[in-house]
């Protein structure tokens, strides 16, 4: 009883930490630039969360990212163009990176702790690019379609995925992959201490 009490107090500290930190780094995450693109370090604690706690804190913390991105304007673009559409786009990319990086850490832990963080790590950036590209052909296509074509790209899919997305997706890839040995160590440091 005592022990289950200390966990659940520990996940709800470490939530509350993360759930500041998922901020501050989306509302400053601008300023953090690779070359020309800016880098989202965002995903780290929400990979964080999930590991150390569940799929629903990484779901939590999804959240949060995604009302930091909708408060921040990061979005406006895309509100100009389709309101509902923006909403429902950035709070599932949010929401269900989160929650796969919580569900893929679980499904290989008792495995390897290390691959889980590793394959958490790789699925979160994946799921929230993944749903931005699908609430993109869902919701703004038509748009996509002609930002590309005033740019010089072939077609929408290539500005997408180029354009929108590429070097920015790779970054914040690379980013976590190079990052997953830390946070492997935080997640063993918390989880012993």
């Amino acid at each position: 009883m005592v022990k289950e009490k200390r966990v659940k107090t520990q996940a709800l500290a470490v939530g509350a930490i993360l759930t500041a930190l998922v901020v501050v780094l989306q509302l400053m995450g601008s300023f953090v630039r690779f070359g020309p693109f800016s880098i989202s370090l965002v995903l780290i604690p929400i990979v964080i969360g999930a590991a150390m706690s569940d799929w629903k804190i990484g779901g939590w913390l999804g959240l949060v990212f995604s009302v930091a991105v909708i408060l921040s304007g990061d979005a406006m673009a895309f509100f100009a163009i389709d309101v509902a559409g923006t909403i429902i786009t950035v709070l599932a990319k949010g929401i269900l990176c989160g929650i796969s990086a919580g569900v893929v850490y679980k499904l290989f832990e008792k495995r390897n702790s290390y691959l889980a963080v590793a394959l958490a790590a790789v699925v979160c950036p994946i799921v929230n690019t993944g749903v931005f590209l699908l609430g993109c052909r869902l919701f703004f296509f038509e748009t996509i379609a002609q930002w590309g074509a005033a740019q010089g790209f072939v077609n929408a899919a290539e500005y997408m995925f180029l354009g929108l997305v590429g070097g920015n997706f790779l970054v914040e890839l690379g980013a976590n992959i190079i990052l997953a040995p830390v946070i492997y160590r935080i997640i063993n440091a918390v989880k012993k201490g």
